[in-house]
């Protein structure tokens, strides 16, 4: 009894380890044609891979191809600025006298000549820099002096209200002197006067029958006649440092901070000297140039040359990105 059980246990065995091997086969290829089925996306997938690393070959091109665009635009619009400046100094200069009063604002002044007469006020002058200047070939560094112009009392040509005077470039040794006269001023108020250290004094001229007569002494002044533009304050770049009015440090033309420096209104007319009559015997402060009001530290022709540099490297990697994909067809 127990060895026709086994008999039949082994015949038992045998049918299935057969069926097994006949369905592996069958399993793995449908194993095969479900996952096949499953992930329909593989291939279209590889190909929008493919389109991109192809668009991405004309991408510099595309990118330098603007930049050459923008320079043309840059270049229309400096043009533009250039005539602008140019006519407005050529127009009829204004006269800043006791009878005009300016209610205009800066941005129809920038740019025009005017005259005005009044006294400088060198006691506030105001020192910008550094700023270099090239003589000969030799580079000697130094400041713009800019200064408060005043109304002369009973002149009617002087102007009505003050203004900042840009008056040209300067050696460094001016505001070395500057700078040691206005120590020695300050230590002199700093100082007691004779009447206060003596008592008597002072108590005999209270005592005194005599009376003090006070005569208010008004300085006689020449009026200067300045002939300027009106300008604007400067737009410092990122690697100007910021001004320091405490210690005197004035690294660009702020017009409001200087005007608060030197106690004038916030709406004070700022003008840069281009008188060309200059003293041979007193030749600074050096006026500005009237040229180099018309001209840019970027003219029209280098926004020319920028565009055909930059539409070059456009056409240069726009041909490397066709050769590329040339070869990749070959290859296939």
């Amino acid at each position: 009894m127990l060895a026709h059980l086994r008999r039949a246990a082994a015949a038992c065995g045998g049918a299935t380890s057969d069926h097994f091997l006949a369905v592996r086969p069958f399993s793995s290829a449908a194993a095969v044609s479900s996952v096949s089925n499953s992930d329909p996306t593989l291939p279209s997938s590889s190909e929008s891979q493919r389109k991109a690393s192809r668009w991405l070959l004309f991408l510099p091109g595309a990118i330098t191809f603007g930049l050459g665009t923008w320079q043309i635009i840059r270049r229309e619009e400096k043009i533009k600025m250039l005539e602008y400046r140019e006519n407005r100094l050529q127009m009829e200069p204004l006269k800043f006298s006791s009878a005009y009063s300016s209610n205009e604002e800066l941005d129809s002044l920038e740019f025009r000549k005017v005259v005005c007469k009044g006294y400088f006020d060198d006691k506030k002058s105001i020192y910008v820099g550094p700023r270099s200047r090239s003589i000969s070939g030799v580079t000697e560094n130094g400041y713009y002096i800019i200064t408060p112009l005043m109304p002369v009392p009973n002149c009617p040509d002087s102007v009505s209200f003050p203004i900042l005077v840009n008056r040209g470039w300067v050696p460094r040794s001016w505001k070395d002197k500057f700078l040691e006269a206005s120590q020695d001023e300050n230590l002199a108020d700093a100082l007691p006067s004779p009447s206060h250290t003596d008592g008597t004094k002072s108590w005999w001229r209270f005592w005194s029958k005599k009376p003090v007569i006070i005569e208010d002494h008004v300085p006689s002044v020449t009026p200067v006649e300045v002939v300027g533009v009106v300008r604007g304050s400067e737009k410092p770049s990122i690697f100007v440092p910021a001004n320091d009015p405490e210690s005197c440090q004035w690294f660009y033309v702020d017009v409001l901070g200087i005007a608060r420096a030197c106690g004038l209104p916030e709406n004070t007319i700022y003008v840069e000297d281009i008188n060309e009559n200059i003293n041979p015997s007193n030749p600074y402060p050096v006026p500005k140039d009237v040229n180099a009001l018309i001209r840019s530290s970027v003219m029209p022709r280098d926004h020319l040359n920028y565009t055909l540099t930059w539409y070059s490297l456009s056409a240069a990697v726009t041909f490397m990105a066709f050769k590329r994909l040339r070869q990749k067809n070959k290859r296939r």
